[in-house]
């Protein structure tokens, strides 16, 4: 099982390579949900990531709040994917929404141009402000779209993530193995084992998926 460390800067990442992260999702200001790190700071996960056999997944973010993007902001989210394409992620990690549904165009475009550079794309948890219904098509398109995998706690933000496995087996099987679902949001070390198990998954994510210290 891969366990994916979401990391808010490079403090912490020796020791959950140490503790057994198999993948880094590298973001700044988990307080706001996670924007876009600075070159250095992606350089150097990347280093110290790619010498221990892990992945980077890159934040692509311009801001906090919501996920609807001005023409502005889409272009500065261009510009940081080939930076950090430049840079030597393994992926880039994005969520666009408009109108309370996906940003069809601009997600095309990220996937797009994250493709040409040969990487990984996830989609992140903007996801779980669409509807039921509309989430069930998100899946249905971002797997057309050629989306890796989407990160999702399978309900609103801070509720116990056992009280969303229904929800989030109804997206492991709408998903039917054409992009992953990766759990996230209050997985922990304690308790990935167990949801990996109960939804058939082989991949968790969470800041503490990996016992530090």
């Amino acid at each position: 099982m891969i366990r994916e460390f979401c990391a808010e800067n490079v403090e912490h990442v020796p020791a959950a390579l140490a503790a057994g992260a198999g993948r880094v999702e590298l973001c700044d200001n988990l307080a706001c949900g996670g924007t876009t790190p600075s070159g250095g700071v992606i350089r150097e996960a990347v280093g110290l990531c790619h010498s221990n056999n892990a992945q980077v997944m890159c934040m692509i973010r311009p801001r906090g709040g919501s996920f609807g993007y001005t023409g502005s902001e889409a272009r500065i989210m261009v510009d940081d994917l080939a930076i950090a394409a430049d840079l030597g992620v393994d992926g880039v990690v994005f969520g666009c929404l408009r109108d309370c549904g996906l940003d069809r165009e601009l997600t095309s475009r990220l996937v797009g141009l994250a493709r040409e550079r040969g990487l990984l794309t996830t989609f992140h948890m903007a996801f779980d402000e669409l509807a039921v219904g509309e989430a069930l098509d998100a899946v249905d398109w971002l797997a057309e779209l050629g989306m890796d995998r989407i990160l999702t706690h399978g309900g609103p933000a801070g509720t116990p993530i056992e009280e969303n496995l229904d929800r989030l087996r109804v997206y492991v099987e709408r998903a039917a193995g054409r992009i992953k679902i990766l759990p996230g949001g209050g997985i922990t070390w304690e308790n990935a084992d167990t949801v990996a198990s109960a939804l058939g998954v082989d991949e968790v994510h969470g800041t503490r998926i990996v016992r530090l210290g």
